[in-house]
């Protein structure tokens, strides 16, 4: 298995594979902030516009990195909406299930992305050794 990065750059493929799952993760994100302030709602608890924010905060910053991924700050933001996304468990459970499964693709975009990347590098090694 491949060395997972926790900061530094990504390849080409490997941030635009990064990109599209962290741009997928916010979108369900969102859906959990909405859930999370209906349940506070009906729950009578004072905490609902709260439960909104920090849920659209988490989306942003699942958005913002994955805009930064061609860059150094990309990844470690990346791996901190990972986290933040299983801490929101504790409070919307059903995130459980969007940790694994978004924390499942990144993992193997990650590796994927790498090996993508590396076997395009030979190609144009290969290419560049053939002229």
């Amino acid at each position: 298995m491949t060395r997972l990065p926790l900061f530094g750059q990504t390849g080409k493929m490997t941030w635009r594979m990064l990109a599209s799952v962290l741009g997928g993760q916010a979108l369900i994100i969102l859906l959990g902030a909405l859930l999370a302030r209906g349940h506070a709602i009906a729950d009578g608890a004072d905490n609902a516009q709260t439960l909104l924010w920090a849920g659209c905060g988490l989306a942003v910053l699942a958005f913002v990195a994955a805009g930064l991924l061609r860059g150094p700050l990309g990844l470690p933001l990346g791996w901190l909406v990972q986290l933040l996304t299983w801490l929101s468990a504790f409070v919307v459970p059903a995130m459980i299930g969007v940790g694994l499964v978004f924390t499942g693709l990144w993992v193997l975009c990650l590796v994927k992305g790498q090996e993508v990347d590396a076997m395009m590098a030979a190609r144009a090694r290969d290419a560049e050794t053939a002229r």
